[in-house]
């Protein structure tokens, strides 16, 4: 039999057990739906948290009091350490690291905003330095202006806002030159931002940005967290220089022994990236391993089917043979007819699972990426399991008898 024959034969005789065929393919649906829904969704949400949560640059760091917690002890130990504080940082930005190019800081609260009588009531207020935004790449686009270092040493009551606050607190206006109240303290709008949302931690789409000074006069408490952004001197290659050099003067600083661990944390943006592969490649394990179960599920309902249908067409198969149909080609027939419905499974599994997907991102906003490659993965996965599921009746049609074959009813 040539290949044409083969697939004419095998789509015959889909066609003529048309529900078995549909129950047969539901073990496969379910089980490339969840994967490809799942990979689809943390396809996106690996290419939303690089390009929108970890804004950090490859040349800046981080210096915190918590940095990167992995287990109960570490979480333990760090509360333990005090807050870094305006003086320290102070004395870091005084010139005495060489290897900085720029250090800024941030602090931040919720409190209440009010513009007229429209209030907010826990809107996220960040004092940071004149060099803090630039080093995380706020950018008002045109839409007015971040504040600088004069404002920001003169204590100046100017903000920048974000989107979602422009759209409540100042709907269908241009809010720049107008007056906000930050628990009571009139402030200029002088710039607002463009939709971008979270970033490390915080909505910039829901943040009042303020000088420092202006805020640390106002609302900061020596409890407060308090944050270092530093951008290391010569890019990328002055990066472990730069952490070493800010260690060292640390350590100095708070009279560490060489004995104790760092006094504070240091985050980067190869630390923060490879802390989401291992949060993302452990959810996808186990979403994997548990639509694998309906895979595995429905590729052992193929092979029984498989089985029946080799059993209700034993004369029909021993007709063949005598008619001249070789082993192999009953056994690549039937291979056939398990991988085609295997494939047609998988198939709709893609749409389903690339549908949810989707909707899912629609509905919530929640990052979906379906690409080319999980569709292939989604359609070769469930052809393996057919053409697994299918080779012990697919042998063992080719090896019945033939006599015995025709003589069964």
């Amino acid at each position: 039999m040539n290949h044409q024959e083969l697939f004419r034969a095998a789509l015959r005789a889909i066609r003529a057990h048309k529900l078995r065929s549909f129950l047969t393919l539901l073990g496969i649906i379910i089980g490339v739906t969840t994967i490809v829904g799942v990979v689809g969704i943390i396809t996106g949400l690996n290419t939303y948290v690089k390009e929108k949560i970890i804004v950090l640059a490859p040349d800046m760091y981080i210096v915190t009091r918590f940095g990167i917690i992995r287990s109960r002890e570490e979480f333990l130990k760090a509360v333990k350490r005090p807050q870094l504080s305006w003086e320290e940082y102070q004395r870091l930005n005084s010139g005495v690291l060489t290897h900085a190019a720029m250090v800024g800081t941030r602090s931040f609260k919720q409190l209440p905003v009010n513009v007229g009588d429209k209030r907010l009531a826990d809107t996220i207020v960040v004092g940071g330095t004149a060099n803090f935004a630039p080093i995380l790449g706020f950018d008002t686009q045109g839409n007015g202006r971040l504040f600088t270092d004069a404002e920001d040493q003169s204590a100046a009551n100017v903000a920048v806002i974000g989107a979602d606050i422009k759209d409540q607190v100042f709907p269908n206006q241009d809010p720049l030159g107008r007056t906000l109240l930050i628990r009571g303290l009139p402030f200029q709008v002088i710039g607002h931002l463009p939709k971008e949302g979270k970033g490390l931690g915080i909505n910039r789409d829901q943040l009042v940005l303020i000088p420092f000074q202006v805020y640390r006069k106002n609302f900061y408490a020596k409890k407060d967290q308090l944050d270092y952004f530093i951008k290391a001197r010569g890019g990328v290659e002055g990066l472990d220089a730069s952490i070493d050099e800010t260690r060292a003067f640390i350590r100095a600083l708070r009279h560490t022994s060489w004995r104790d661990p760092d006094p504070v944390g240091f985050l980067t943006q190869d630390q923060l990236q490879e802390l989401w592969r291992q949060i993302s490649t452990a959810t996808f394990v186990l979403l994997t391993l548990i639509a694998s179960v309906s895979l595995g599920v429905g590729g052992i309902v193929i092979m029984n089917i498989m089985l029946v249908s080799v059993a209700e067409r034993t004369q029909e198969i021993g007709v063949r043979m005598a008619l001249g149909a070789r082993k192999r080609d009953i056994q690549r027939q039937f291979l056939l007819e398990a991988s085609l419905l295997s494939m047609a499974g998988g198939l709709i599994g893609v749409l389903l699972g690339g549908g949810i997907a989707l909707l899912v991102k629609a509905a919530t906003g929640f990052p979906a990426q379906i690409t080319v490659g999980i569709v292939l993965m989604g359609i070769s996965l469930s052809t393996v399991v057919g053409l697994l599921a299918g080779f012990l009746p697919a042998r063992r049609a080719a090896n019945l008898p033939v006599i015995d074959a025709l003589r069964a009813e």
